[in-house]
């Protein structure tokens, strides 16, 4: 173990080898973290986590999670609990999946699961995970939103996305204000257009003319949303908390 590791941050939706997850759970090792990666891949999240394995030199538990199935994040929680990871400092809420359904088109089974898995999985990981926090005394939640709760979408992901999101928002906000008296912080990341593979489907013109979209003229890379994700849980962003931090290179301005 890495004599500076002294806390582990739990990634969720780490399966995919170009997704947001993983370039965040790598980011965390890099700093000296422990990592948990959880992803409903197992087979993806454990490739992901012999990535991080081979390396860097902390410790790395990869664990197949339904964020969405209080059972499955429950059986994440007593897995962390049964190993010899140091206590859990951060969590950062990465999973996540899209919504192209227009408000008329989208079936009730569909907008079930996307606020599922965006909204309510957020609750459920860092509820799970906070009173140990409280406990060490030391503890920083760090969720997903998007750049579509703030201007509607429209783009690629439409109106289920955008409520799910925007609830993100909302229970950052709720979330920061109740956990501050333990000195724990809460905020939310709203990425733009992020050069992953989260679009299934899009064709190559599809993917320049939302480039052309950004003022900075280009996607955002996941590394650079890692790299917000990790300053989030540093000591060092320790009197931030309730914000919503905007990196869409322009896209929508705030």
């Amino acid at each position: 173990m890495n004599a500076q590791t002294q806390r582990t941050a739990v990634v969720t939706g780490a399966g995919s080898p170009r997704g947001i997850g993983l370039a965040t759970a790598r980011r965390y090792a890099q700093e000296g973290w422990a990592v948990v990666l959880t992803d409903l891949n197992q087979a993806g999240v454990t490739q992901s986590g012999d990535v991080l394995k081979n390396d860097y030199d902390v410790p790395v538990l990869a664990l197949a999670c339904d964020v969405a199935d209080p059972d499955s994040v429950r059986a994440v929680v007593e897995a962390v609990a049964a190993s010899d990871l140091p206590p859990v400092g951060a969590v950062a809420n990465v999973a996540g999946i899209p919504s192209p359904s227009s408000f008329l088109d989208m079936s009730l089974d569909e907008w079930n699961r996307v606020i599922a898995v965006n909204l309510t999985g957020s609750f459920l990981v860092a509820q799970a995970f906070v009173p140990q926090m409280i406990e060490a005394g030391y503890g920083r939640v760090v969720n997903m939103s998007s750049v579509t709760a703030q201007h509607g979408g429209g783009v690629f992901s439409k109106t289920g996305y955008a409520a799910a999101k925007a609830g993100v928002i909302g229970l950052t906000k709720g979330m920061a204000r109740e956990l501050a008296q333990y000195g724990i912080t809460v905020n939310a990341i709203a990425p733009g257009v992020v050069d992953t593979d989260i679009r299934v489907g899009s064709d190559e013109d599809n993917e320049k003319k939302l480039s052309a979209a950004v003022p900075l003229g280009r996607q955002c890379r996941p590394d650079e949303i890692a790299a917000l994700y990790v300053w989030l849980s540093s000591e060092d962003a320790g009197y931030i908390t309730g914000t919503t931090q905007s990196i869409n290179g322009g896209t929508y301005v705030c």
